[in-house]
C-alpha cells in the first residue's frame, strides 16, 4: 500500500528542504517546479446531463414528511466521517440510515439541513465535500485526495443526480455556531457538527427527531420493497453459492463459507448487511457466532444467517440450517421439522391489521408444545409459556423490522413497534429457532450441540404476506434435494 505525502507532515518528519522547497509555503517539502507541474495539464471531467439517482423522488416525499412533522426548525442530519481502523488506514464507510434514507447519498462528511422556510415549510441543502482542489495540491498531497482515494462529484453533478442543492460542507460548522433559532439534529456520526450545535439543542429533542425518522421507515414504499426483493435475491444466489463449495470448507473451516458468501456480496451489492453467521456443529448454538473460525464437518449442521446490502443500503437476513452432507440424520430432523412448524405457523400469523406480537407467540406456543411433548418441559404448555420456560432453548424474539439496518426501525417507541399493528409495506423477519448447548446436561446427550435457526424477509401486503426469501427451500426434504441438485 502507498504511502501518501501529507500538507500536514510535521516539519521534523519532512524530508530535507532545499532553498526552492522551504520558500514554497503551499506545498511543504515539494520544489515549486513540482508544484507548478501538479497544478496544470489536467482535462476538465465535470460531467453533465445526469440522471437523477432511482429513489429521488421518493427521499422528496420523505423529506417532505418531515418537514410537516417538525415546522419552523432547522433540521441536521449528517452522514458521518470516516473511522479509523488503524494508524492511517481506515474502515470502508457506511453513511448513516438517516442520511441515506433522506438523501440516497452516501458520501462522508455529508450534511443534509432543512432549513425553515415560510410558515410550515423547509429548505433543503445538502452539503457535501466539493471536487479536490488542483490549485492547493489536495487532490494529490492530502491522503483524501482524489489522486488516493478516488474521483467525487461536483457540487453541480451531486445537486443533478440527488435533486436537492448543494453547498460546500467545510463551511457549514462555522454557520451553523451563528445561526439562531430552535434546532434538532442526528447525534451520533459527525462530532464536528454537533460541536457547532451543543448550545443550540438538547438530548430530547435530538430524540425525538431519531425516534420519528425510525418509525418513518416502517412502512416501505415501492422503490424500497423492490430493493428488498433484490438483496434477497442476491442472498439466495450466495446461498447457493456456498452449498456448492462445501466440501472445499470442510477441507478449511468456517471462513471459506464466509468469504464465498462475501463475494456475491460485493459482486452484486454493496457488501454484506451485517457479519455472517457461518456457525458449523455446536457453534450454531451461539446466536452471534461471527467468528467464523470453527471446523466444518460432514455429519454437523451448518446454520448459516447472511444477507446481501444492495448499493442503496436495503439488506436481506435469511437464515437456513444445512446438513453439510447433504443429509439430515433423525435427531437433527426432529428438531429441524419442529422449528420449520414453527416458523410456518408465525409466518401465518403475519397480516394486515395483527399484532406484531401475534406471529412471535404464534411460533412460540409450537416450540413450547415440542419441548413438552419430547419430556424436556413439563406441560401444561399455557404453563409453560406464562413462565417463559421454553426461553432456555428458543432464546431469542422470533423476527424484528427489516429495512436500511438489518434490525430497522430499532429506535421506534414500544407502542409504535412491538405493541404495534402490523401494516402493508412493513417488511420483518420470521426466524424461530432451538438450541440445545453443547454442556445442557437437561436435555439428553443426542440433543447436545444441535442449534437450528429458519429466518425468512416476510412482507406483509393488502391481504396477507409475501416470503421475499421462498427462493430458498425451508422443509427439510426440500433441503436435502435442492442440495443434492447444486452440488451435483
Amino acid at each position: 500500500m502507498a504511502d501518501e505525502l501529507t500538507p500536514e507532515t510535521p516539519e521534523e518528519e519532512q524530508p530535507k528542504k532545499t532553498h526552492k522547497q522551504r520558500k514554497n509555503g503551499l506545498y511543504p517539502g515539494v520544489s515549486d517546479e513540482l508544484a507548478e507541474n501538479m497544478r496544470g495539464g489536467w482535462a476538465d471531467t465535470e460531467l453533465h446531463g445526469l440522471e437523477p439517482i432511482a429513489q429521488a423522488a421518493h427521499t422528496l416525499a420523505r423529506r417532505d414528511a418531515l418537514s410537516r412533522r417538525f415546522p419552523g426548525e432547522r433540521l441536521v442530519i449528517p452522514a458521518g466521517r470516516l473511522k479509523t481502523r488503524s494508524n492511517d488506514t481506515e474502515y470502508p464507510f457506511r453513511a448513516s440510515t438517516e442520511y441515506a434514507y433522506l438523501t440516497g447519498d452516501q458520501t462522508e462528511n455529508g450534511v443534509l439541513v432543512l432549513e425553515p422556510s415560510g410558515a410550515t415549510g423547509h429548505t433543503a441543502t445538502v452539503y457535501l465535500l466539493p471536487r479536490s482542489d488542483r490549485e492547493n495540491g489536495e487532490f494529490w498531497l492530502s491522503g483524501q485526495g482524489e489522486l488516493w482515494v478516488g474521483r467525487r462529484h461536483s457540487l453541480t453533478e451531486a445537486e443533478q443526480l440527488l435533486g436537492i442543492p448543494a453547498q460546500d460542507v467545510r463551511k457549514l460548522a462555522e454557520a451553523l455556531t451563528e445561526a439562531e433559532g430552535p434546532v434538532r439534529a442526528v447525534r451520533g456520526h459527525d462530532p464536528v457538527i454537533e460541536s457547532a450545535l451543543t448550545d443550540k439543542v438538547t438530548k430530547e429533542r435530538d430524540e425525538e427527531l431519531r425516534v420519528y425518522l425510525s418509525e418513518a421507515r416502517a412502512v416501505k414504499d415501492a422503490f424500497e420493497i423492490g430493493e428488498l426483493q433484490k438483496a434477497v435475491d442476491s442472498t439466495v444466489r450466495g446461498f447457493e453459492d456456498v452449498v456448492k463449495v462445501l466440501d472445499k470448507a470442510e477441507a478449511t473451516s468456517e471462513r471459506y463459507i464466509e468469504g464465498t458468501f462475501f463475494l456475491r456480496a460485493r459482486v452484486e451489492g454493496n457488501d454484506v448487511g451485517y457479519g455472517s453467521i457461518c456457525a458449523a456443529g455446536p457453534h450454531a448454538c451461539t446466536l452471534h457466532w461471527v467468528r467464523n473460525d470453527g471446523d466444518v464437518r460432514s455429519g454437523d449442521l451448518l446454520l448459516l444467517d447472511a444477507g446481501v446490502e444492495t448499493h442503496s443500503l436495503y439488506t436481506a437476513d435469511v437464515t437456513r440450517t444445512l446438513p453439510i452432507n447433504g443429509t439430515y440424520t433423525d435427531i437433527q430432523r426432529k428438531i429441524y421439522d419442529a422449528v420449520y412448524e414453527s416458523q410456518e405457523a408465525g409466518i401465518a400469523a403475519v397480516k394486515p391489521g395483527a399484532k406484531f406480537r401475534d406471529f412471535h407467540d404464534a411460533s412460540q406456543h409450537v416450540l413450547a408444545e415440542k419441548l413438552v411433548e419430547w419430556g424436556l418441559l413439563e406441560g401444561p404448555v399455557e404453563r409453560v409459556l406464562e413462565l417463559g420456560l421454553q426461553r432456555r432453548w428458543t432464546l431469542h424474539g422470533t423476527g424484528h423490522m427489516l429495512g436500511m439496518d438489518v434490525h430497522d426501525c430499532a429506535a421506534a417507541r414500544t407502542e409504535a413497534y412491538v405493541d404495534g399493528t402490523l401494516e402493508p409495506g412493513m417488511c420483518l423477519t420470521v426466524e424461530p429457532g432451538l438450541y440445545f448447548q453443547a454442556d445442557d446436561l437437561t436435555v439428553p446427550e443426542e440433543y447436545r450441540g444441535i442449534g437450528v435457526r429458519i429466518e425468512d424477509d416476510i412482507l406483509v401486503t393488502e391481504d396477507g404476506n409475501r416470503n421475499l426469501s421462498a427462493g430458498l427451500p425451508r422443509a427439510s426434504a426440500e433441503v436435502e434435494t435442492w442440495m443434492a441438485r447444486l452440488k451435483g
